[in-house]
Order: C-alpha cells, then sequence, then structure tokens
C-alpha cells in the first residue's frame, strides 16, 4: 500500500480532454530511452545498462511533458525592413500551433507579445546565463498543480541522462506540500551548442521536468577516517562477482508509481 501520494491536478476541461492524455505526468520509468533498452551487458561487454545508478535516473521520480508545441526565436532580427531595428535582436517563444483544450485555457499567457519569461537581470552575474547569450529566460507554463504529503518537496531538475539537449529547465525546490499555485518552470537554451540567431520548436509532449518528492529533514555532517584493512575487506566481497555487484550486494528498489 502506498501511503506516499504526490497528487496532479489540473481544470476539468483539460483533464477530460481525450486529446491531450499523451501529455499527462508519468512515472519517469515510461520514459527509458530506446538506446538503452537495445545495449546489452555481459561479462564480455561492460556497458553502462549494468550501472543501477544511471538505471535509476531514468526510473526515479516523475515526469512532466510539455502541453504544446513552443516556437522559440532568440536572437532574431525584429523588424528587417526599419533601419532603425535592423541591427536589434528579439527573444520571443509562441504557442503558434493547433489550438487545444491547454491553450483555450491559458491563451493569454503562451501565445500573446513575447510569451512568458524572466528579465536576466533578476540572476545578474550567474554564469549560466551565458548559454542564452545575454536573452531573457523564457518559461513553460505547467497546467497542473503538484502536491506532496504534509513535510514533503519536490527537487524539480532536467530529465536526467535522457534531456532534450536544446534546452534545460533551471534546477528548483519547492515545498509542494505549502505552495498553492502552478509551478512554471524557466529554461536556458543551449547557446553554446546553438549559437545565435536560435529558432525551433519544441513539441508537445516532450519531456522536460524530472520530479523527485523527498521527505524535509535536517542533516549534520561529520568526516572520518576509516581503516585501511577494512576498506580493503569492503573490496574483496564487492569483487566477489563478475558483473551486477552492487546490483547482488547493495541496490534497493525504488518504486514509483
Amino acid at each position: 500500500m502506498f501511503e506516499n501520494i504526490i497528487k496532479f491536478s489540473a481544470v476539468k476541461e483539460y483533464v477530460e480532454a481525450e486529446s491531450e492524455k499523451d501529455t499527462f505526468p508519468v512515472p519517469i520509468k515510461f520514459n527509458i530511452p530506446e538506446w538503452f533498452k537495445k545495449l546489452d551487458h555481459t561479462v564480455h561487454k561492460f556497458t553502462v545498462k549494468g550501472c543501477l545508478p544511471f538505471l535509476d535516473t531514468l526510473t526515479s521520480g516523475y515526469l512532466l511533458k510539455t502541453p504544446q508545441d513552443m516556437l522559440i526565436q532568440h536572437g532574431i532580427e525584429i523588424n528587417k525592413d526599419d533601419p532603425n531595428n535592423s541591427n536589434k535582436k528579439g527573444s520571443f517563444n509562441k504557442c503558434p500551433y493547433k489550438r487545444s483544450a491547454f491553450t483555450e485555457i491559458n491563451l493569454g499567457a503562451i501565445t500573446d507579445g513575447e510569451g512568458n519569461f524572466n528579465h536576466n537581470w533578476q540572476a545578474e552575474g550567474w554564469p549560466d546565463l551565458k548559454k542564452n547569450h545575454g536573452g531573457p529566460v523564457h518559461k513553460f507554463v505547467n497546467p497542473w498543480h503538484i502536491k506532496t504529503p504534509k513535510g514533503y518537496s519536490c527537487l524539480f531538475l532536467p530529465v536526467l541522462n535522457n534531456n532534450d539537449d536544446r534546452f534545460e529547465i533551471i534546477p528548483g525546490i519547492v515545498d509542494t506540500d505549502e505552495y498553492t499555485q502552478e509551478i512554471n518552470f524557466p529554461m536556458l537554451l543551449n547557446g553554446y551548442k546553438y549559437p545565435m540567431p536560435i529558432e525551433f520548436v519544441i513539441k508537445r509532449a516532450t519531456p522536460y521536468v524530472q520530479i523527485f518528492p523527498f521527505k524535509r529533514e535536517s542533516w549534520k555532517m561529520k568526516i572520518e577516517t576509516r581503516e585501511n584493512k577494512e576498506r580493503s575487506f569492503i573490496n574483496s566481497l564487492f569483487s566477489t562477482n563478475l558483473i551486477n555487484s552492487y546490483k547482488l550486494k547493495h541496490w534497493k528498489k525504488k518504486s514509483y508509481k
């Protein structure tokens, strides 16, 4: 029986729209990439498929998907025909494609003007802003309110080891047992790989946020020494199996449903 329940809620029109089901949150274990599934891991061929810490990143937590296509235009000339603006650069995000239950409910927030974003001066001096070439930080409009039990928060990350290389959300922690609003997610463009001008479409149902619920607890760190003989004994136990030693001796199964 699962006592810890994370609840995702949205307006009735969105939740009941059959056309939107493929954009709903899911346990992230349903998003394991095909390249990983095709790998072998044997005594003759050690691969990352046998690395349980890597697998745990692909199967732990929950996944948010983009509810709508988003056109990103970054560093685009504002008006080529106007000599006063020809050297100015604009940054926009729009959802100009098919109307859906999501766009009807959130129309003003995602389709008008320059879209939803934070100004870069709000984090002036942060080195990661260089990825954006000095432009604003675009934001995803999220239709889901996320609720966890009392005493539990959520860590929000880019999709670990399986992220879209064009962008990534900015990680953050929210006390989702207390916060009553939907969380919109700012993102950084991968300007190191895709230099300006940047223009691409993030398609609907693209995985973009990985969620780890966790219990808030206080911790205190401590540094200790360990005898060499103790370390040698532990190493000898670990090496008694040709493969999967960590899985057989130390790994604990995690469950997210």
